[in-house]
């Protein structure tokens, strides 16, 4: 005969886990949702940002192009005043406190009215130069040509004429 196979002994159960100290277990709330968050401190406000010094700093660089095209008229008189009207909102975001470049924006509102004045000079400069080359009497030309190419020719060859005589220059077409 065959002997039972030999059985381990048995070890005791463990005792049940203690009760829990809330109502609830660990990780559950009632009805599903989360407690509430914590109450902020009283009086804590957030850090302050940074100055907000991009207006100022827009009116000068607008203004410094401005300037440089001022021969342009339309770009000095055009970019001048927006360079005035960004200068001018820049100053008031240091008198908010909200910037801190109150010299770069006056900075812009001067170079930009300094812009203006320059595109206004040149649009005397550039009246002068197209009376005195005649360019007044080469569009009355274009205009009593109407259609006609060879009237058209005509009228570019006295202007070209007209030019080379007032500034002693030879004009020859590119090929």
């Amino acid at each position: 005969m065959t002997e039972p196979p030999e059985q381990a002994p048995q070890q005791p159960t463990p005792p049940p886990p203690p009760p829990y100290p809330y109502p609830y277990p660990t990780g559950a709330y009632p009805g599903g949702y989360p407690p509430p968050p914590p109450q902020p401190y009283a009086g804590y406000t957030p850090p302050p940002s940074g100055p907000r010094n991009g207006l100022g700093i827009a009116a000068l660089v607008i203004a410094i192009v401005a300037l440089l095209s001022s021969f342009s008229v339309a770009g000095g008189i055009i970019l001048g005043i927006v360079a005035v009207v960004i200068g001018f909102a820049g100053r008031s975001r240091v008198k908010r406190g909200e910037a801190n470049n109150g010299g770069v924006a006056l900075a812009g509102v001067v170079l930009g009215f300094l812009a203006i004045i320059v595109g206004l000079a040149f649009i005397a400069v550039w009246v002068g130069v197209f009376k005195e080359v005649g360019a007044g009497d080469y569009i009355d030309c274009l205009q009593n040509a109407g259609q006609n190419q060879s009237e058209i020719q005509k009228c570019a060859d006295e202007f070209k004429q007209s030019v080379e005589n007032k500034f002693s220059v030879t004009l020859t077409p590119t090929p």
